[in-house]
């Protein structure tokens, strides 16, 4: 059966004067960029819960949207109808790679031995799709957060029986992970926080994390699993506060409970705006520690706010983040996963179409532009010549941990007042459209 029958072919490029909607402008997965191909740099994965499992939703209404997919009643046999469906969006669409919850593709079942056997039986059932159509798995993560048990957290929650259920579902979404060869393992606190601090013990929960989290990477090491280890961070929602709160929260977590060396970041960008910050402002934070890993590319809405996860189309903040991405090097085992649904009132199957094209013909001019700003070397000259000083001999002296307070005080004072320079913020963001909207980007 086909579920997608309004698109007779798979998505091709057409460049940017075509004017078929199911066409990439921009994404040309075999152009070089830099060295390597536009797949290669993007990595693009589709996220099965929001595009598979999304009905509408949102925190004012319950589903919207009715999938073919998604009928019928034995839920084993509806998660292998959408099993199907997503392989046949993922080969239309032309992405390498997607991203699941254990819960999205096998359903819970009433017991931890019958869960574990509905997620095996539909992992057997993936690994045929992967063989057949060369779609890889980019990333696994268990869904820690939706059943009842899960109301007062699932690592951090007060029950250690409530613990160990979830250390029982980590552990299977773990194996499924190895198994299907995914190159990286999430953990997303999506109920690891507080909502009130008067019923919270938290330095007795932040502990409990982090031997969870311990726990994982002691048992990957039992199995084999090579991947990369990364979390997500959100600053809220559902719980009022939650421990992974932004980057460098998660940072300053990783060095006190010595887990620096085995997690690196997924960073989102709704995520970060939920926090106060921008998205390239948390890429760049990771990015800084060496541990920016991966990104789920969203959006959320300035004038609403909740985690709308929107399909991105920001390409001010697309370049930013592929700038630091290409300055690292690459996302390597990472990629770039749309963490997005369509909108309540986009029911119909084409406008996943629509929403995936945009997001990936988006981040691909946004490659092309961070690459030309790095080659050119606009930024990089200004930079350099702001911070000029500390190649001085006493800027190198300060840097060095050699300069005293009192020697400073000293050389202040036979400076005298240092001269004001302008930051030239409005002459960058000039430049930034100058290359954002420049005709051609060869």
């Amino acid at each position: 059966m086909r579920y997608f029958a309004d698109v007779k072919k798979p998505i091709q490029f057409e460049g940017p004067d075509t004017r078929n909607p199911l066409a990439f402008r921009f994404y040309d997965a075999s152009r070089k960029v830099g060295g390597k191909t536009m797949r290669q740099h993007l990595r693009f994965a589709v996220a099965y819960w929001h595009t598979l499992r999304g009905t509408g939703g949102d925190p004012f209404g319950g589903p919207a949207i009715e999938r073919p997919w998604l009928t019928g009643s034995d839920p084993v046999d509806t998660a292998e109808r959408t099993l199907d469906a997503a392989f046949e969006f993922f080969t239309l669409l032309g992405v390498p790679f997607y991203c699941f919850h254990d819960r999205d593709i096998a359903p819970e079942g009433a017991t931890i031995a019958e869960s574990r056997q509905n997620l095996e039986r539909l992992v057997k059932r993936a690994a045929r799709r992967q063989r057949e159509t060369g779609v890889k798995l980019l990333w696994g993560t268990a869904n820690l957060f939706s059943h009842p048990r899960y109301t007062h957290g699932a690592a951090t929650n007060p029950d250690p029986r409530v613990f160990a259920h979830a250390a029982a579902q980590v552990r299977a979404a773990l194996d499924a992970t190895r198994v299907l060869g995914g190159t990286g393992y999430v953990f997303w606190g999506g109920r690891e926080g507080y909502s009130s601090l008067w019923n919270t013990d938290m330095a007795r929960e932040r502990e409990q994390l982090a031997r969870f989290l311990h726990m994982a990477t002691a048992y990957a090491d039992e199995i084999g699993f090579r991947g990369q280890f990364l979390i997500e961070p959100k600053p809220k929602e559902p719980s009022v506060h939650q421990y992974d709160y932004d980057a460098a929260t998660v940072l300053g977590f990783l060095r006190e409970f010595d887990l620096w060396d085995r997690f690196a970041l997924n960073i989102e960008a709704n995520h970060a705006t939920l926090a106060g910050h921008t998205f390239e402002h948390e890429v760049a934070t990771a990015a800084i520690a060496g541990k920016l890993g991966s990104l789920d590319i969203n959006r959320g809405h300035p004038l609403l706010g909740w985690d709308t996860d929107q399909f991105p189309t920001d390409a001010a903040s697309a370049v930013a983040a592929m700038f630091w991405i290409l300055a690292q090097g690459g996302l390597r085992r990472g990629g770039l996963n749309f963490d997005a649904h369509v909108r309540r009132g986009s029911f119909d199957t084409i406008d996943l179409f629509h929403a995936h094209i945009g997001g990936m013909d988006t981040f691909a001019r946004a490659l092309l532009v961070a690459d030309r700003m790095r080659r050119d070397g606009v930024l990089k000259r200004f930079v350099t010549q702001r911070y000029a000083g500390f190649r001085k001999p006493m800027g190198r002296r300060i840097l060095g941990g050699k300069a005293t307070l009192p020697e400073l005080e000293d050389w202040a004072a036979k400076q005298g007042e240092p001269p004001r320079v302008s930051g030239r913020e409005e002459y960058l963001e000039n430049v930034l459209n100058d290359y954002l909207y420049a005709t051609r980007l060869d």
